[in-house]
């Protein structure tokens, strides 16, 4: 199959639309997403959506009026970067200089890793200049006893690579969006880290803050001051140095938005043995293999691509794919997917889809969608930053003219202009999320829930709708022996030792399962004296001196064996369960029948009874048959109604959007490659970590343990998360709003907004560590 990413440039159902997706670069928050999305739809003919985690932009436009060389200029006229994908291909190729030669997996993730970490590089390097800067400077300013003669100067030769190369990310995107006539967080950032940093240097060339021996009293009174003695340098690094933090936490989460479809495409096969003229076997990667090619798949090998059996017979384990929990038995002329297991017999397939068209590969498509679909989660410091900066520069303009009006002095009015500035630079704000959500996130990884990042937990809120996958998440995922009906005169141990003998002898993944439950039943099982695989039927042979069979009615019946009244009725109880039924004869008489199931975890209807309690509508999906569905539902207390079965992957995706076309908030749960499109495309992922990489990267949660109770204890902390998120925001602001007046009014005395600012950054620390104590429920 080939490994050519989906999502590159291909035309619409219609002839005079094309879809493009580029490579956007310089976005440093949602807003930005926001901005671009908005410019480029102002375009005649254009729909773009921009996705801030992905850092892409999808876009149909009218191909004959417009060209994706007209996209690029109006990203970059926004003040931003964009490419093609291939552009970007291109120049990975010139990086790795392969030319795009075929690499090994290991060279191409360590190279992919290589360039992630240049990428991270000078964000690294700031914020280690700014932490190595700035906490001398800090403390020298919060504790008297470090204020030696001369530690002001200390101080600005300390802050100074702080404020101009450390916060350089800031200043420029500042300056980006005042061209546009827009206010972020980061103008924020940008104008009270420079206020205080200009008004420092003021004070201490012009003022009489550089006066050998000038301390920082603690005078707790109010009283109007000129500002000349004052310095701010330990906000303006200490800021810098705080929001840096976050930042490079955040990029690093970042750098695997696109390790779901990494994972989708990695599942493949990556060679093939294809079967020349006259049967000569020859090896060749995957990506060679052309439609209409023989190609041939051994026991325990992965089909390389969706293709038509020709040759043979085998179970398929296609699980990961569909949900199906039992293997399927597959024939001559049945249809085989790339990427399954072949775990039974030799199979000659031949090549009906490669590429692109394969079902793994519209799969990543799918995934790749849904990711780029999702709305972007508007972080609350930017959405109230849109509306407090503005609102901080007039009122600070304004304290300049007022004072200036009412015969103040330059210097007075300017003092309190400036000061309206320093006192709005968000120093608890740089705290409030990246405390808050590393108490919470390391919280998490203590109980087995990882939480990606902060747009996550807007999400945990809303969500009042939650879809289960049922394979690997409610269920085990794999075949147990669930119980054994004998016939009158037949004791259980005789038919576990004798069918479970046999069955240890057979790959059959139902075989492996009767084998394991008949050892844990009568301990050693005996050795068989002779074994034959039935393909498709079941397996026969000599245990003990005795004929035995295990397999299917129709095994049975070519022995012109019967199943006695008793044994028939529990087959047929069995299977309107959605388990399956295996006979067991010996001797010319059927003996017992087998249920085998894929059980349900202990633990998944006290989990389900937790998520109502959190007032979520729990709703089953499963590519599996519909009496196996509902068996699962009634025994974890779902109710029949919200069952969904017989669903492909692609079904799970619309299943997800047709609720939340309902105006529901949809969680997903899932561990299988079958689910990670689904997991995108929710509002809340999550993955259960005992599942396949391609789950848990797409997932937006991960639950290390297999128990479905840590669902709801991810809900209920995700949940608690936020909300001290919230209050950190809520007495950040609240701090600056409350001391504008003071600032305003020329009565900020330094060392009361000091204490203030210390006050406020321990109240956000502190309210952040009372997440430690979050236990989950009993």
């Amino acid at each position: 199959m080939s490994t050519t990413t989906p999502g590159t440039p291909e035309a619409a159902p219609t002839a005079s639309t094309a879809e493009v997706e580029l490579a956007i670069g310089g976005m440093t928050c949602a807003s930005c997403a926001a901005r671009i999305e908005k410019k480029l739809n102002r375009m005649d003919g254009v729909e773009a959506t921009v996705n801030y985690a992905t850092e892409k932009a999808k876009v149909s436009y009218r191909g004959e009026d417009i060209s994706v060389q007209d996209l690029i200029a109006t990203v970059e006229a926004t003040g931003y970067t964009a490419q093609e994908p291939t552009a970007v291909r291109e120049e990975t190729a010139a990086l790795t200089g392969d030319g795009g030669a075929r690499q090994s997996d290991e060279a191409r993730q360590a190279d992919e890793a290589r360039r992630a970490d240049e990428a991270l590089r000078p964000l690294r390097e700031r914020l280690i200049t700014a932490v190595l800067l700035s906490v001398p400077v800090i403390a020298m300013a919060m504790v008297p006893a470090l204020q030696f003669e001369y530690w002001q100067w200390l101080s600005l030769t300390l802050a100074a690579p702080v404020v101009t190369y450390a916060a350089w990310p800031f200043h420029k995107a500042a300056f980006t969006n005042a061209r546009h006539g827009a206010a972020t967080m980061d103008t924020l950032i940008s104008v009270g880290t420079s206020a205080a940093f200009l008004w420092s240097l003021w004070a201490l060339f012009l003022g009489t803050a550089g006066t050998p021996g000038m301390t920082h009293p603690f005078e707790l009174t109010i009283a109007r001051s000129d500002g000349a003695g004052n310095i701010y340098l330990e906000a303006a690094a200490g800021v810098t140095a705080f929001i840096l933090a976050g930042r490079y936490f955040e990029a690093r989460s970042k750098r695997k938005a696109g390790a779901a479809l990494k994972a989708l495409l990695q599942l493949g096969a990556k060679d093939v043995t294809v079967l020349r003229d006259g049967g000569r076997e020859e090896t060749i990667p995957v990506g060679d293999l052309r439609t209409g090619d023989r190609f041939l798949v051994r026991p325990g090998e992965k089909i390389a691509t969706d293709g038509k059996v020709i040759e043979g017979a085998s179970a398929v384990d296609a699980s990961m794919l569909t949900g199906e929990s039992v293997p399927v038995e597959t024939g001559e002329g049945d249809f085989v997917t790339g990427a399954t297991l072949n775990v039974g017999g030799r199979l000659v397939v031949e090549a009906v889809r490669v590429g692109a068209d394969t079902q793994l590969a519209r799969m990543a498509k799918l995934v790749e969608d849904a990711q780029n679909g999702k709305a972007a989660a508007q972080r609350l410091a930017d959405r109230i930053s849109a509306v407090f900066v503005p609102v901080v520069i007039g009122l600070a303009l304004a304290t300049l003219g007022f004072w200036l009006g009412n015969g103040a002095g330059l210097t007075a009015a300017f003092t309190a202009a400036v000061a309206v500035l320093i006192i709005a630079c968000p120093c608890a704000l740089g705290l409030a999320t990246p405390t808050a959500l590393m108490v919470g996130t390391g919280r998490g990884a203590q109980l087995g829930i990882l939480i990606k990042g902060p747009e996550v937990l807007e999400s945990t809120r809303k969500v009042d709708t939650i879809v289960l996958d049922k394979t690997g998440t409610v269920t085990t995922g794999k075949m147990t022996l669930l119980a054994t009906r004998t016939a009158p005169g037949t004791s259980a141990a005789d038919v576990l030792r004798l069918a479970g003998a046999l069955e240890h002898s057979s790959e059959h993944p139902i075989a492996q399962a009767v084998a394991a439950g008949a050892a844990a039943e009568v301990g050693t099982l005996p050795v068989p004296e002779d074994f034959a695989n039935v393909p498709g039927r079941g397996v026969q042979g000599i245990v003990e001196g005795h004929a035995v069979l295990v397999g299917r009615e129709s095994l049975l019946a070519e022995w012109e064996i019967r199943l006695p009244v008793e044994l028939e009725r529990a087959k047929a109880d069995a299977e309107a369960a959605g388990r399956t039924a295996i006979a067991v004869a010996w001797d010319g008489e059927a003996r017992a029948v087998l249920e085998v199931a894929d059980a349900v975890k202990d633990t998944s209807a006290e989990a389900i009874r937790r998520l109502r309690a959190l007032g979520l509508t729990p709703i089953l999906l499963t590519g599996d048959n519909k009496a196996v569905a509902a068996s699962v539902a009634a025994e974890v207390g779902i109710s029949p109604e919200h069952v969904i079965a017989e669903v492909m992957p692609q079904d799970k995706v619309d299943v997800v959007k047709r609720l939340q076309a309902e105006g529901r908030s949809v969680a997903m749960v899932g561990d299988g490659v079958n689910d990670a499109a689904a997991l995108a495309q929710a509002d809340l992922g999550l993955a259960m970590g005992t599942g396949t990489d391609a789950a848990i990267e797409a997932g937006d949660l991960t639950l290390v343990r297999g128990d479905l109770r840590a669902a709801a204890d991810a809900i209920r902390l995700s949940r608690r998360t936020l909300g001290t998120i919230r209050t950190n925001l809520f007495w950040a602001f609240a701090y600056n709003v409350g001391a504008l007046p003071l600032a305003a009014s020329g009565l900020l005395n330094p060392m009361i907004a000091g204490a203030a600012m210390a006050f406020s950054s321990v109240f956000v620390v502190g309210n952040s560590l009372r997440l430690r104590g979050f236990k989950p429920l009993a």
